[in-house]
């Protein structure tokens, strides 16, 4: 049984690292192929929750007293499919903070026009203040 188990290991591994590449990918791509590229990436996905099932199955059948090592194996694989999948919803964010900023013409630009914004206005604060604070002395000295 622990050979099929291995053998699922193995399928598992290849299965995470060309997912983890293809996720790499998805912020990269436009259009289509993006959108092919999600599908693909949720599809592997699928068959990797598939595969982390039919391992969890293997693991039920192991003697108990083997069955310990396995387990914590199971835990370090389930860690690691929820970390793709935190992965891939981020480079899904990514996809759909670009498409939002496309269709409302956001070049980028906003983040520095609104930093030389608030420094013109700072300026215009401290001039201001300059401008009540030399009041205030002529005031006193009256």
């Amino acid at each position: 049984m622990s050979s099929d188990f291995e053998s699922y290991e193995q399928d598992f591994a290849v299965l995470t690292a060309d997912i983890t590449g293809r996720i790499g990918k998805v912020p990269k791509l436009v259009g289509d192929e993006k959108k092919q590229m999600v599908a693909n990436v949720e599809k592997q996905l699928e068959e990797a929750r598939e595969l982390l099932e039919q391992m969890e199955l293997e693991v039920r059948e192991i003697p108990p007293q083997s069955r310990g090592m396995y387990s914590s194996r199971m835990r370090s694989y389930k860690q690691e499919m929820g970390k793709l999948e935190a992965d891939f919803k981020r480079s899904r964010i990514a996809y759909s903070d670009e498409v939002r900023n496309e269709l409302l013409g956001d070049d980028g630009n906003s983040s520095e026009n609104q930093r030389a914004h608030l420094l013109d206005n700072t300026e215009r604060l401290e001039r201001s203040s300059r401008r009540l604070e030399a009041g205030y002395q002529i005031a006193v000295e009256t």
